[in-house]
């Protein structure tokens, strides 16, 4: 993978790449984006699996890991178009974005803004961006998260949010690694995580189509736990009609606790498009 650093006025964002084996010609490019607070290292198993056959991208978004410092005053509308224009910059003209949580999320925000780029979209436990779905104490509380993740006690954090993520020993272990980029820094723990959900809030209350105009798959873990994604989930479905697949025993990062399956599904997906 090739290291590059786009420079925005808010400060550095690093990201990863292949392309070296197809170009920017290549009917189908990957672009893999992390939940929040999670870093490029949530898709090393993916990455390992798809490497050599696609081109492959991936991130450590604005704020995250490496990617500091950062000023975390920016939307994620903003955070979508540096997106694009790092992709831009390495030959990826119509990507498959496959993202987590707060990567569906932002997938979602790419999708409003380029819809004609867009080759595919897979949320990974992530939940639709469309007002319709969030009641208005969800959004209430989003905007007001960081005081808690500042005045929680930090070894109460680092076993919740490595517990409350995955089912199994390897994401488990590799949450805790994210989450131990901040230990002695529980500030920037808390401004990073709050200013994420604020923005997710924000992107919410514009009341925007968010309107998913290319092939789409759903994946959710049967046991993801973090906030009401599997209430979410059965909803966006429903609604949308976009095929779900429920990952059983999987937490909130379910590509992690399955990696295999999860593979699998988006081989089967990329094959489909």
């Amino acid at each position: 993978m090739n290291e590059g650093i786009y420079t925005t006025d808010h400060g550095p964002i690093h990201y990863w790449y292949n392309t070296e084996c197809f170009g920017a010609d290549a009917p189908i490019q990957l672009v893999f984006l992390p939940g929040l607070t999670a870093d490029h290292r949530l898709f090393d198993l993916q990455i390992r699996h798809f490497e050599g056959r696609f081109p492959v991208f991936v991130w450590d978004a604005p704020g995250h890991a490496v990617s500091w410092p950062f000023d975390l005053s920016f939307s994620l509308r903003d955070k979508a178009v540096w997106l694009d224009e790092i992709l831009r910059e390495i030959g990826f003209d119509h990507p498959v974005i496959i993202g987590q949580s707060m990567g569906g999320y932002l997938g979602q925000m790419y999708a409003q803004i380029f819809p004609d780029k867009l080759r595919g979209f897979v949320s990974i436990d992530s939940a639709p961006l469309q007002r319709r779905y969030m009641t208005g104490i969800e959004i209430w509380l989003l905007k007001r998260m960081e005081p808690v993740y500042r005045h929680y006690p930090w070894k109460t954090l680092l076993r919740q949010g490595t517990e409350g993520v995955a089912t199994t020993e390897y994401g488990r272990e590799l949450m805790l690694e994210f989450m131990m980029t901040y230990d002695g820094d529980q500030e920037r723990y808390a401004r990073l995580a709050g200013s994420g959900y604020r923005m997710l809030a924000e992107a919410v209350e514009e009341n925007l189509p968010y309107e998913i105009k290319c092939p789409a798959m759903l994946i959710c873990g049967s046991e993801d736990h973090a906030g009401s994604c599997i209430r979410y989930n059965k909803a966006w479905h429903k609604v949308s009609g976009i095929p779900i697949h429920w990952i059983e025993g999987a937490g909130h990062n379910s590509n992690t606790d399955r990696p295999d399956e999860i593979n699998s599904l988006i081989d089967s997906f990329l094959t489909a498009i």
